[in-house]
C-alpha cells in the first residue's frame, strides 16, 4: 500500500468521522444524501470493486499474522441498508475469516447477565473480522427510546436511577478501550438514512412481491419515534466517538455510496494495523528447501520439476519479448 493511496482513503473518510468530544446534531451536521463528489452509481461500483479487492488482500494478512482482530459495528434505522452493506463490502474476503452476529430481542438467558454479556460472547478472535449487525449500542438507542425495555433487564433500582445513559456511555467507552488495548480494533458505522428515503424503501418492499418478506409492520410503527431516535443517535455519537473507537456517519440515501464509504473506513482501519505475513526463520527455510528437492525429484518424465516456478518464468519471459 503506497502512502499516497492510504492518504487518499483517509482524506475521503475524514468528513464522515465524528470528532471525539464534539456535540453532534444529526439534523444539521450530516447529510444523508451526500455523495462525496462521485459522479454516480457506475463510477461508484468501480470504486467499490477496487475497495473490495483491497480488503481481501488485507484480510488475508490479518488472518496470517493472527495478532489483531477487527470488530465492525453497524447501526441504522430500519431499511438503512445494513444487510446489503455487509453483503457487498465483504463479498471478496475469505468467509472463514469473517463472522456476522445479528442481535435481536434478548433471550431470558441473556437477560440473566449484564447488558454487555451477549455482545462479549460474539467478539471476533485474533485474525478475524467480526461484524455486529446491530450492536451493543442498541442498549443506548432502542432501550433509551422504549424505556419499558430497561425494565425487562431486571436491574436493581440504583442501576436505573438518574444518569443511567451517561453511565452506559462511560461503560461502553471503557469496554472498547479494553478491546483496543488488547489488539482488537472497533470500527463503528452509523448508516444515516433520511425519513423520506426510509418511506420510499418501505413502499418498495410492499410494491415488489419478491421483497414482501422484508416488510414488517412493526418497522413502520417505529417511524412514530423518528425524532426520539434522532435525538438518541445524536447523544450516542457525541458521547461515544473516541480516539480509539471513533464513529463514522455514513450517508445512506444512496446505497452504492454507503457501501463505498463502509469499505473505505474498514480499509483505513486495516491499513493502520498494517498486518504482515509471518516471516519464516532460517531453520524453517532449510526444511522447505529439503522438502522442495524431494517434491521436484518426484516429477514424472517430461514434466517440469516445479510447475509453478516454470509458469512464472514463462510469464516473465513473455513480458520481456
Amino acid at each position: 500500500m503506497t502512502d499516497e493511496r492510504a492518504e487518499r482513503i483517509a482524506e475521503f473518510i475524514a468528513p464522515l468521522r465524528v470528532k471525539p468530544g464534539s456535540k453532534v446534531d444529526l439534523a444539521t451536521d450530516f447529510d444523508p444524501g451526500f455523495k462525496g463528489g462521485i459522479g454516480g452509481k457506475k463510477e461508484g461500483q468501480e470504486l467499490l470493486r477496487t475497495g473490495v479487492a483491497l480488503l481481501a488482500d488485507y484480510q488475508r494478512r490479518l488472518a496470517a499474522e493472527g495478532r489483531y482482530g477487527v470488530l465492525l459495528c453497524l447501526q441504522a434505522l430500519d431499511a438503512g441498508g445494513k444487510d446489503g452493506t455487509i453483503r457487498h463490502v465483504m463479498t471478496g474476503v475469505n468467509p472463514q475469516g469473517v463472522h456476522v452476529a445479528n442481535f435481536r430481542v434478548p433471550s431470558n438467558e441473556e437477560l440473566d447477565h449484564d447488558y454487555l454479556w451477549r455482545y462479549a460472547c460474539r467478539l471476533p478472535r485474533r485474525g478475524e473480522i467480526g461484524i455486529f449487525n446491530r450492536s451493543h449500542y442498541e442498549e443506548v438507542l432502542v432501550v433509551r427510546v422504549h424505556s419499558e425495555l430497561l425494565e425487562r433487564q431486571r436491574l436493581p433500582e440504583e442501576a436505573k436511577a438518574k444518569g443511567v445513559w451517561r453511565r452506559r456511555y462511560r461503560e461502553i467507552n471503557d469496554w472498547e478501550r479494553y478491546l483496543y488495548d488488547n489488539g482488537f480494533r472497533v470500527v463503528k458505522l452509523f448508516l444515516n438514512l433520511s425519513k423520506e428515503e426510509q418511506r420510499t424503501r418501505f413502499l418498495k418492499r410492499i410494491d415488489v412481491p419478491e421483497r414482501n418478506w422484508k416488510f414488517s409492520a412493526s418497522d413502520v410503527r417505529e417511524r412514530a419515534w423518528w425524532d426520539d431516535y434522532q435525538h438518541a443517535f445524536s447523544r450516542m455519537l457525541s458521547a461515544t466517538s473516541t480516539r480509539w473507537a471513533p464513529w463514522y456517519v455514513i450517508p445512506a440515501d444512496h446505497k452504492w455510496f454507503a457501501r463505498i464509504c463502509a469499505a473505505a473506513v474498514l480499509a483505513h482501519t486495516l491499513i493502520d494495523i498494517d498486518p504482515r505475513y509471518p516471516e519464516v526463520g532460517e531453520k524453517a527455510r532449510h526444511e522447505l528447501s529439503m522438502v522442495k528437492e524431494d517434491l521436484e525429484a518426484e516429477a514424472p518424465p517430461g514434466a517440469p520439476a516445479d510447475p509453478y516456478a516454470a509458469s512464472v518464468a514463462q510469464r516473465k519471459g513473455g513480458h520481456g519479448q
